[in-house]
This record gives C-alpha cells, sequence and structure tokens, in this order.
C-alpha cells in the first residue's frame, strides 16, 4: 500500500486517506474513488487528494475486518457490517462470553496493524451487546497478513461465543437460630429470587429450617429430586468445610467440591453436588444485590458451565470487586438493558435555552408568539410526540419568564446560573442532570421552531453506536443542521469545552462516527435570532 497525495484525476479506484469535503458532497475515509467522484472532485476545484494506492496484493481495511470477523464468531454470535477497517461482534443471546485467549493474543501479535479487543472472559452480556471490536488500522494490510490470521483461527475453530443462560429450576435453603430476624430471611431471599428472575430461571421452592446439619441432610435430598440447582444460605458465616452446611452435605451423601474462593466480596462461599444436582453455599454478601464472588459462579452454572475448583481459584485476578459495584448486577425489574440503537437505546433530549436574544431587542424571542404559540413550545411539542425517554431544558437568561410559557409541558427544567459564560456551559449543566444509564443526547436549540417530530425520529432511528453511527447530524445536501444526537461515549468530551461554542467543535475530531442523515426540509437550518426573521417565519403561510 502507498500513501500520500495524488492528483485528483489519476485517483480512480485509490482508496481515501481522510474525509473530504467537496461543494457538493462529503466523501468518507476509507471511500474507494470512482471515475464519476473524480469528475465531480475535479468540477468542485479539488485538484489534489490525499489517498492509499492498494497493491495487488493488499486487502481493503474494511474486507480484512469482515472476513476476521466471520471467522472469529461462534455460538449466539452476531457480525456487524464493517466500517472505516472495524466490525463488531454482539451478543445474540443472554449468556456469557467465551474466549479462546491463546489465540486471541496471538492475533493480536501478528502484526500491530490487526487487532482484536474483547470483554473479560465469563463476563455476562445481554442481546445486542458488544463483546468484541476488529480493528484494521491503516487502510488495507496485505494478504499475507490475513491468511496468517486466517490460518491461527482455522486451527482453532470460531474463538468467541455465547453460552446462553438455560432455564433451571432453582430451589433455596435458608437456616435460621433463634436470634434470626425475619427481616434478614425476606432480604436474603428476595435478593436471590431477583438474581435468578434476572436469568430467565424460576424459584421452585424456599425452605427456611433450623441450623442444624440434620435438617440440612433432610432438605438436601428432598430438594434434589426435582431441582436443577440448590442454594443454601447459613444464619450465620461458613468458616470452615466442616461447619454445619457444608458437612449437612456431606451427611447427606454429597460431595464438597470447594471451599473459599480468591474473590472479595465472596470468600465464604462453597460448592458441591448432591448425585448430579449442583449444590451451592452462598456467602454473606450474597444477601445483598451487588456483584460478588457467588454471581461468578451462579451465572456460570446457569449457563451450564462446568466450575471447577480450578476456575474458582482461577478467578482471583479481577476478583477485587469492591469498588465495582455497578458491573453485572441484576437488572432492575427483571427489564431487559436497552440495546445500543436507536430503536431501543435511552435517549434524552436536551433543549439549550438559557441564550440572552441580544439581536431580538427588548424580546425574548424564546418567549415571542410563532404562529400562535410560545417559539419555545414548538420544540417541545416536537419532541414530547417521539419516543425520547426524557426531555430536559436549560433555562438561564429571564428564566422565570422563560419557564412560565412552559410549565405545562412535560419537560424538566434545570436553571443554568453561569449561562452568561457561553453555550458550553448550559450543555455541562445538562449533561450533569441526565438520567442514570443515558445512552445518548439530542441537542437541540430553543430557536429553531421548524423542527418536526419526523425530523426527530429519522435521526433517533438512525443511531447505532455499535454499527459507527455514534453522532448523527441531519444535512440537506451538504448543510449540516440541528438538531444533533450524541453518544454518551462523548459526554466527558463535551464537559470540556468552554466558552459559547457547543459539541460540534468536536465533529472532526470524530469525523469518521458521524453519520449524516438526509433531510428535505431546511427546517433544521433555520434559527430565529432576529425581529426580521421572527416577522418573516410569521408571515409565512
Amino acid at each position: 500500500m502507498k500513501f500520500g497525495k495524488v492528483p485528483t484525476k489519476n485517483a480512480s479506484g485509490c482508496v481515501l486517506a481522510h474525509t473530504t469535503h467537496s461543494k457538493s458532497r462529503t466523501y468518507k475515509k476509507g471511500h474507494t474513488i470512482n471515475d464519476e467522484d473524480v469528475d465531480t472532485l475535479l468540477l468542485d476545484g479539488i485538484d489534489e487528494i490525499t489517498v492509499a494506492t492498494l497493491e495487488p496484493y493488499d486487502i481493503n481495511e474494511n474486507d480484512a475486518a469482515s472476513q476476521i470477523s466471520k471467522s472469529l464468531a461462534g455460538s449466539n454470535i452476531k457480525v456487524t457490517n464493517a466500517f472505516t477497517g472495524r466490525a463488531n461482534l454482539v451478543a445474540d443471546k443472554s449468556g456469557l462470553v467465551i474466549f479462546e485467549q491463546e489465540t486471541l493474543h496471538k492475533i493480536n501479535l501478528v502484526d500491530q496493524s490487526i487487532t482484536v479487543a474483547t470483554l473479560q472472559p465469563y463476563d455476562r452480556v445481554e442481546p445486542g451487546q458488544l463483546i468484541a471490536t476488529i480493528k484494521i488500522i491503516p487502510l488495507a494490510i496485505s494478504k499475507q497478513l490475513l491468511e496468517k490470521v486466517m490460518e491461527l483461527i482455522s486451527s482453532s475453530g470460531s474463538l468467541v461465543s455465547v453460552a446462553p443462560f438455560v432455564k433451571k429450576r432453582i430451589s433455596l435453603i435458608l437456616t435460621q437460630l433463634s436470634g434470626t430476624k425475619d427481616s434478614v430471611l425476606k432480604k436474603t431471599k428476595a435478593n436471590v429470587i431477583e438474581r435468578i428472575s434476572s436469568l430467565g430461571c424460576e424459584e421452585l421452592e424456599t425452605v427456611i429450617i433450623p441450623h442444624d446439619e440434620n435438617a440440612v441432610t433432610s432438605s438436601i435430598k428432598t430438594l434434589a429430586k426435582k431441582s436443577d440447582i440448590i442454594l443454601m444460605s447459613g444464619a450465620s458465616a461458613v468458616v470452615d468445610s466442616g461447619d454445619v452446611l457444608p458437612n449437612g452435605l456431606v451427611l447427606a451423601g454429597g460431595k464438597l467440591h470447594h471451599f473459599g474462593m480468591p474473590v472479595d466480596p465472596g470468600n465464604l462461599l462453597f460448592t458441591g453436588t448432591y448425585n448430579e444436582t449442583p449444590v451451592v453455599g452462598m456467602p454473606g454478601c450474597a444477601r445483598s444485590p451487588q456483584l460478588n464472588g457467588f454471581d461468578w459462579v451462579l451465572w456460570r452454572l446457569i449457563a451450564d458451565l462446568q466450575v471447577t475448583s480450578k476456575d474458582i481459584m482461577m478467578m482471583g485476578v479481577g476478583g477485587l470487586l469492591k469498588e465495582t459495584s455497578n458491573r453485572g448486577q441484576p437488572r432492575e425489574n427483571n427489564q431487559t438493558p436497552k440495546l445500543n440503537s436507536g430503536m431501543e437505546a435511552k435517549i434524552v433530549g436536551l433543549v439549550l435555552a438559557a441564550g440572552s436574544s441580544k439581536r431580538m431587542g427588548n424580546t425574548n424571542k424564546l418567549t415571542a408568539e410563532v404562529k400562535g404559540k410560545p417559539m419555545l413550545n414548538h420544540i417541545l411539542d416536537a419532541l414530547s410526540s417521539t419516543n425520547l425517554q426524557d426531555v430536559l431544558v436549560v433555562t438561564g437568561y429571564q428564566n422565570k419568564k422563560v419557564e412560565e410559557v412552559i410549565k405545562n409541558k412535560k419537560a424538566k427544567i434545570i436553571y443554568n446560573p453561569d449561562h452568561k459564560k457561553g453555550l458550553s456551559s448550559s450543555l455541562k449543566k445538562g449533561l450533569d442532570a441526565l438520567p442514570k444509564n443515558t445512552d445518548g443526547i439530542l441537542v437541540c436549540l430553543g430557536d429553531m421552531p421548524l423542527i418536526t417530530a419526523q425530523i426527530i425520529e429519522k435521526l433517533i432511528l438512525s443511531f447505532d453506536p455499535v454499527e459507527g453511527r455514534s453522532i448523527c447530524i441531519p444535512v440537506v445536501g451538504r448543510k449540516r443542521g440541528n438538531p444533533v444526537l450524541w453518544s454518551s461515549k462523548f459526554f466527558p468530551e463535551i464537559k470540556k469545552i468552554s466558552g459559547d461554542i457547543g459539541a460540534k467543535t468536536l465533529l472532526d475530531t470524530y469525523s469518521d462516527e458521524v453519520y449524516e442523515v438526509p433531510i428535505n426540509q431546511d427546517e433544521i437550518l433555520i434559527d430565529i435570532d432576529t425581529p426580521e426573521s421572527l416577522d418573516s417565519i410569521n408571515n409565512v403561510k
């Protein structure tokens, strides 16, 4: 592959090295220039472009990424279309991610131009969740390098898969002493049921018995006849393999396989079997919904994966979980997490309405009448007609007046006391007020009353960070307009912006993740800044 500038007239068949804007259209990085493109670029006055010229033995970045990703994908994996040299593997079912780690390491060692990044082995995933990304760093790689990678994969078979969760019948044994509070038992049972139901399993039976070996033995024998898994929680912590719960398993004729684990919280766990039924003695921390070592063992059992003594002892690296309470939690209200696409993502509308309207004279443009109602209410009405999760409005200048006209709208109002510092201060204020787990924000301007619900829906439907559409912006011809939909991955960057500028300063930096959504209406370009523009729009019939 040869990289450099060439005369546009000689560029047909070359791969564009950088996103290029001409008068009539935009050409994305990685686009293969054809004869028609050459004619258009020349007509637009672009006589020289930077390209990669592929040699006969070169493989285009997208073709290479596509071949590698499809070969890596095993069961319950979906492969996305390659885009800018990147192809993703996403989960097709709920379950645990399984990797053939040794071969993946070998692939990453083939050449620095070929990269495979994954989640941690045995991470819990949901349908639509990103598991691995394959990125070809240059615009092309040699056929020789690709063949070397494909040979590694073919010798090992599929290297990435999802072990799906299987519906299990799970029984729970709770022991109590004379001083054991009913509230403790109820809390333990509730958190266990929440865990197993989030994994697609059902509670078969819960028994509450004395903290006594004989009672444990009897309950295990009874429940094993009808249960796929038996869980036990003791009134006091298990401190030894000869303690009440593990000894009750042994007295029943079962086998104790392992006691203790190098995961914190979760140290005091044990595993065993009665006949073929797995038995797990839960650590005391399992009474809490927070992630702990018990979850890791439970997930594997429900995914029909073997959990040996060695498996447990190998959990120590990465097993310090005290500061990672947000990882792998049971789903709230048993709801499936949102996918990373516009159809199902949690997207919030953020309306910036804090400006001082200097060019409008004494009139606050946001409260001015536009075709019979306050200007700001137009964008709020459009947003309320879509499937956005929430709508936030950031006010500032004459906030009381502005808030009065929108008091009956379904929107959360956030006052920005620093509105004089410019647009960026309102963006930050809005980001700080976002609901938890927001996937994206649709940044809207309050002075654009012609934006319709249809335009907003087009942006939402186009949004798909997994496919490389992380920033969705409407365009008419070559002109970009508003509103703009941003993935949550850019929130930290947006918060760094200062002054009277918006997040559009990031568009060039992340041009490969920008998706232009064609819109037929000029409404995306029209804002109201002057009395003349206000009169003009009101006079249109």
